[in-house]
């Protein structure tokens, strides 16, 4: 990547960000359903054009944090470095994307989960996308790991992804500080890796 496409793409982020920090804020102060999404691109100084180039629709925004983690969760387990083992590769990867998420968006974490908990709508689209990744992931082992069985790859995937979303949701919802909240997903982390090392085909090295 250019210079220059890196500075658009990190342009894109940030904006990306600004409009999904706003509307939790919006979100939090003045309720879901008076927020409009006319207000979120305001707060971002943007136009609702823009926010539409970013979210198909306000239930998304919701979301932004969400997809982009998990986004990066696959990226990352693409790219398997010679000599390590997938298992590494995917404790490296929780390892960092966690941080993010303990970072990200700071008191609005558990304006976003409650909006997801509150509404059946929001929550069916929670379901999904935990269920798209899940089998995005496991698609990914299947690639990085082609002699990995069937069960294998559905469960580690499942444990993975299921695991992190549980603990994260958990956190939130409780009102967790940052430093309680990493100290929780370390935790996790190690209950998922001891879990996942029963498969084999994910402590061999690649």
């Amino acid at each position: 990547m250019d210079e220059r496409n890196g500075l658009r793409e990190r342009k894109k982020r940030r904006t990306r960000h600004a409009l999904a920090t706003a509307a939790l804020r919006l979100f939090a102060e003045h309720g879901y359903e008076e927020t409009t999404v006319a207000d979120i691109a305001a707060a971002a100084d943007v136009s609702p054009r823009t926010f539409f180039s970013y979210f198909p629709s306000k239930e998304d925004v919701v979301f932004a944090e969400v997809d982009d983690r998990l986004a990066e969760v696959a990226e990352r387990l693409a790219e398997v470095a010679p000599g390590r083992s997938p298992l590494e590769t995917i404790r490296m990867c929780l390892a960092d994307v966690l941080w993010a998420i303990v970072s990200e968006h700071g008191e609005y974490g558990p304006v976003q989960i409650a909006l997801i908990l509150e509404r059946p709508g929001l929550q069916a689209r929670a379901l999904q996308r935990l269920t798209d990744t899940q089998e995005t992931i496991e698609a990914l082992l299947r690639e990085v790991c082609p002699d990995i069985g069937e069960i294998d790859a559905v469960a580690a995937s499942g444990v993975a992804v299921g695991g992190m979303q549980a603990v994260i949701v958990h956190c939130r919802r409780h009102g967790y500080d940052p430093l309680s909240m990493r100290t929780a997903l370390d935790r996790a982390v190690d209950i998922v890796e001891r879990g996942l090392s029963s498969v084999e085909a994910l402590t061999r090295p690649c």
